[in-house]
């Protein structure tokens, strides 16, 4: 395979800048290799590595949740149903079914009554999500970090 045929993997990448402020920019996951982990060689990106937990969490209908940060560097998948994050910058995404998110908003300062960021249901399913937090500090002031 050519680097051609690379395919790219788009995320969300919820960070805190230098003023404590956190942002939310679309990245790619870029740097993928080719090769076999078991049977037939397959894309892969393995850059991040040590501790991790994997949880599974269902948003009822409804939930809302008020200013606060991730409480861990953490991957944020919905599985099912939509859900909502806004920045303290005023950025709003919404993630429907395989919408990534990186979440390292940790460390925010507080401003006008706002840290991290909000977070809340879309829509009249519940969002059926899975999370990756990771033990490792989160990585401050670096958009896109994950290539």
């Amino acid at each position: 395979m050519s680097d051609q045929d690379k395919p790219r993997i788009p995320y969300w990448h919820m960070y805190v800048d230098a003023d404590g402020v956190s942002h939310l920019t679309e990245c790619a996951m870029t740097e993928l290799d080719f090769k076999s982990l078991t049977s037939a060689a397959q894309w892969q990106h393995e850059k991040e590595t040590g501790e991790f937990s994997v949880s599974f969490t269902v948003l009822p209908v409804g939930w809302f949740g008020d200013w606060h940060e991730s409480p861990k560097a953490q991957w944020v998948i919905p599985l099912s149903g939509s859900w909502f994050i806004e920045t303290m910058d005023g950025t709003r995404v919404t993630f429907g079914p395989g919408g990534i998110h990186l979440g390292e908003d940790i460390g925010c300062a507080t401003i006008d009554g706002k840290t991290g960021h909000l977070s809340g249901v879309v829509g009249d399913e519940p969002c059926v999500q899975m999370i990756v937090q990771y033990e490792t500090p989160p990585v401050r002031n670096q958009p896109c970090r994950i290539r």
